[in-house]
């Protein structure tokens, strides 16, 4: 009689080193006690549907995908959520007993439950948000945000075909302005997203005017290093709730380890302080 196989999953990048989801994902693993691993997987673009096709094959119950692959992976799937179809991407990838995998998206889900934790008191239904930057990470939060009932999405890049190109995707909730107004749409915004790179160590700052943040909005970041980037220092001082990008990481990986691991996990103080230790 034949041992069962020890659940593994991993996260494949290129590079990899410098993901966090090994470390909370083998918090997870220690704390509910549960057999299995998680591995960093190093896989050149050239590889991935190789790579893919011989994972489950070594006991693999699934994956996620990060940059540069997150493509890629949705369209070597045999099957996909609809929101990593709206999205254009994949990054959580489970194997089928039959062979190949589904693609799911989870950025998006893990963004609102950050935000429902950061700021609970705010509600997105009539919302106007200003979301900033137009790639991945942003088609994610568009589709997340006009799925919970934002009203009207201003959406400004410092690449203006970009964001118009978004705006055609995603309908007439979402208007596209130009990078130089985003500094004054600050103020009529109950919601603020950065979604950029920008102010995240080692790249430039954000080049935004912060003078018309205030009290009763909620600004968030999804750069978490640092945690507490100049937007949202700016926004505590004006009395703002800011809400760090740590959130979205740690949330977007529970709906993965559910499904490869069986049980769905907690996000909470103890998981944060093991990721950041």
């Amino acid at each position: 009689m034949t041992s069962p196989r020890i659940p593994l999953a991993g996260v494949l990048g290129h590079p990899v080193g410098h993901s966090l989801s090994p470390r909370l994902h083998g918090h997870w693993l220690a704390r509910y006690r549960l057999p299995g691993h998680y591995l960093p997987l190093e896989v050149a673009p050239e590889d991935l549907a190789a790579v893919l096709a011989a994972l489950p094959r070594m006991g693999f119950a699934g994956c996620n995908v990060t940059i540069p692959h997150k493509q890629a992976a949705l369209a070597l799937a045999a099957g996909a959520s609809p929101r990593a179809l709206r999205i254009g991407a994949a990054n959580t990838l489970t194997f089928l007993p039959g062979g190949g995998f589904a693609a799911d998206n989870t950025d998006g889900e893990g963004f609102l439950a950050s935000l429902a934790a950061g700021a609970p008191g705010f509600r997105p239904e009539g919302a106007t948000a200003l979301v900033l930057g137009a790639g991945g990470a942003a088609r994610a939060v568009l589709d997340a945000l006009l799925g919970a009932g934002v009203a009207r999405l201003l959406l400004a890049n410092r690449t203006p075909a970009r964001a118009e190109a978004l705006r055609a995707e995603f309908g007439p909730a979402v208007t596209a302005i130009p990078w130089q107004e985003a500094g004054a749409a600050l103020a009529g915004a109950d919601l603020v997203v950065n979604t950029t790179s920008l102010g995240m160590t080692g790249q430039p700052p954000l080049p935004l005017p912060l003078d018309a943040l205030h009290a009763g909005q909620v600004v968030t970041d999804l750069v978490y290093a640092p945690l507490e980037t100049p937007l949202l220092a700016g926004a505590r001082a004006a009395g703002a709730t800011a809400v760090d990008g740590l959130g979205m990481l740690l949330h977007q990986a529970a709906p993965g380890f559910e499904r490869w691991f069986g049980r769905r996990p907690e996000v909470d103080a103890a998981l944060r302080a093991a990721v950041l230790a």
